[in-house]
C-alpha cells in the first residue's frame, strides 16, 4: 500500500533535453534506432520485394507470395509464442537484461547475414517446388526474426530502469522517434539494390544493424542485481506463467489491455508485413515510389512518437491508447478502399502515426498498470500477447489470400480489410481498462 500512496505524489522529471543526454538513455535509444533498420529493412521492405519478385509472375501469384510473406512471418511468431514467456521469467529471476539482449541481437544479425548469403547461392536444387535458395533465404528470415521479436522483450523492459513514472513516456517517446530515424538512415540500403536484385540488402542492413548496436552493448550499464535467491529449473518458468495468468484477476487491468493490445498488435504486425508488396501489386507503387512513401509515413512515425510522448503524459496512456486506435481504423479503412494512389498516401501517412505512437502510449500503459515487481514477469506476457496475434494476423489475411487468389487484387483488398475488425474488438475491449494500476485484494 506505501508504494501505491508513494507512486501519487507528484514527481520531478528530468527536463527534456537532460533525458536525451544521459548516456543510460541514448544508448537505449541507439538500440531503437539499431533494430528498426532490421525491422524496416528486412520485415517490411527488402523480404517482401524479394519474394515478390522471385515469386510473383502475374496477379494470382502475387498473391501466392504474400501468402509466404505472411506464413513465413506467422511461424516465426509461434516460436516466439513457445518461448516468450520465460523471458520475462528470467528478468524477474535474474534482474539481468542486457546479458540476454546482446546475444539474442547477435544471432539476429548473423542471421540476417546468411539471407544474404543463402539469396545469392547459385542451386538448381528444389524442395517443396520452391529453388533451395529461396528457401534458405525465407528459413534464415524467420530465425532473424525470432531472435530480433525475442530481444525487444529485455529493451522495453530496460525502460522501467531509465526514469521515473513522469519521465518515463517521454524516454519511451524518444525511442520510437529515434528508432523510426534508424529506418531513415536504413533505407540507404536501397542504393544496393539493382536491376531488382533485393537481396543486395540484407547484408548492409546485417551489417548496419550491427553498428548501431554496439553503444547498448558498450556503453550501457546494467544496476547492480541482488543474489539469486534460488535456482528453479526451465521449465518451472511455465508453471510461473501459468500462475500468472491465474492471478490475473487480482491485476484485472493489465489483463484486460492486454487483451485489447492483442487485436492491436495483429493489425499493426500484419500490416507492416505485407504494406510493401500491397502497395505494389494493389495501388501500382513502383520500388521507388514505395521507398517514398515509407520514408513519409516513417516521418509521420517520428512526429507521431514524439507527440504522443507529450499527449500521454497530458491525459493518461489509456486515453492515449484511445486516440491512437481511432486513428488506426481511419487508416485501414483508407488503405483498403483506396481507388487512387493520393488516398494510399494519406493512409500510409495516419498509418505511420498511429504505429509510432501505438508502442509509445502501450509501454507507459504497461508500467502503469503494472506492480514493480510483477513488472518483467508482465512485459513477458505482453510480449506473449503480441506474439499470439503476430500469429493469428499474418494467418488469417495469408489464408485470404491464398483462398481468393484467383480474384487478383480484390483478394488483398479483403485481407486488408479484416484488420479492420480486429482493431474494433481491440478498441472496444480497450475502454474497460481502469485509469490506474488497482491493488489486488
Amino acid at each position: 500500500m506505501a508504494k501505491l500512496e508513494s507512486a501519487s505524489k507528484p514527481m520531478q522529471g528530468r527536463s527534456v533535453w537532460a533525458l536525451f543526454f544521459s548516456l543510460p538513455i541514448f544508448a537505449w535509444a541507439m538500440y531503437d534506432f539499431a533494430n528498426t533498420i532490421f525491422s524496416s529493412n528486412i520485415v517490411t521492405v527488402f523480404y517482401p520485394f524479394y519474394l515478390k519478385e522471385t515469386l510473383g509472375s502475374s496477379e494470382e501469384m502475387n498473391q501466392i507470395a504474400s501468402t509466404f510473406i505472411t506464413y513465413s512471418n506467422a511461424l516465426s511468431s509461434f516460436f516466439l509464442v513457445l518461448l516468450s514467456p520465460l523471458f520475462g521469467v528470467w528478468i524477474d529471476r535474474t534482474g539481468k537484461k542486457k546479458a540476454y539482449l546482446v546475444p539474442f541481437t547477435l544471432v539476429a544479425i548473423i542471421a540476417t547475414f546468411l539471407m544474404g548469403a543463402s539469396a545469392v547461392w547459385d542451386t538448381n536444387k528444389e524442395w517443396l517446388g520452391l529453388n533451395t535458395s529461396i528457401l534458405g533465404v525465407i528459413l534464415f528470415f524467420m530465425v532473424a526474426k525470432f531472435f530480433y521479436n525475442s530481444s525487444l522483450v529485455f529493451y522495453d523492459s530496460m525502460i522501467s530502469d531509465l526514469g521515473n513514472e513522469r519521465e518515463i513516456p517521454l524516454i519511451s517517446g524518444l525511442g520510437v522517434a529515434v528508432g523510426y530515424v534508424g529506418t531513415l538512415v536504413g533505407l540507404i540500403a536501397f542504393l544496393f539494390v539493382h536491376d531488382n536484385h533485393f537481396e543486395s540488402t540484407f547484408i548492409p542492413s546485417a551489417v548496419m544493424f550491427l553498428i548501431f548496436s554496439l553503444p547498448i552493448m558498450f556503453l550501457y550499464k546494467e544496476k547492480r542485481q541482488k543474489p539469486v535467491a534460488s535456482h528453479k529449473s526451465l521449465l518451472s518458468g511455465y508453471r510461473e506463467i501459468w500462475t500468472t495468468f491465474k492471478e490475473a484477476r487480482k491485476y484485472q487491468a493489465a489483463f484486460t489491455f492486454m487483451i485489447a493490445y492483442f487485436f492491436f498488435n495483429d493489425a499493426i504486425a500484419t500490416a507492416i508485413a505485407v504494406m510493401a508488396i500491397y502497395a505494389n501489386t494493389v495501388m501500382g507503387f513502383s520500388t521507388g515510389q514505395f521507398i517514398l512513401l515509407y520514408l513519409v509515413s516513417t516521418v509521420s512515425s517520428v512526429i507521431g512518437s514524439f507527440l504522443f510522448g507529450y499527449v500521454t503524459r497530458s491525459i493518461g496512456p489509456k486515453k492515449a491508447v484511445t486516440i491512437v486506435a481511432i486513428i488506426l481504423i481511419v487508416a485501414i479503412s483508407l488503405a483498403s478502399l483506396a481507388t487512387s494512389q493520393s488516398i494510399f498516401w494519406v493512409a500510409g501517412s495516419l498509418y505511420g502515426v498511429s504505429m509510432g505512437a501505438m508502442w509509445v502510449t502501450s509501454r507507459t500503459l504497461i508500467v502503469q498498470l503494472t506492480p514493480e515487481e510483477k513488472r518483467g514477469q508482465f512485459f513477458g506476457l505482453f510480449a506473449f500477447s503480441g506474439k499470439v496475434s503476430s500469429i493469428v494476423g499474418p494467418l488469417l489475411y495469408g489464408s485470404i489470400t491464398w483462398a481468393m487468389a484467383s480474384t487478383g487484387n480484390l483478394a488483398s483488398r479483403v485481407a486488408l480489410g479484416s484488420l479492420l475488425v480486429l482493431v474494433i474488438i481491440g478498441l472496444t475491449v480497450h475502454m474497460r481498462v481502469p485509469q490506474k494500476l488497482q491493488n489486488p485484494a
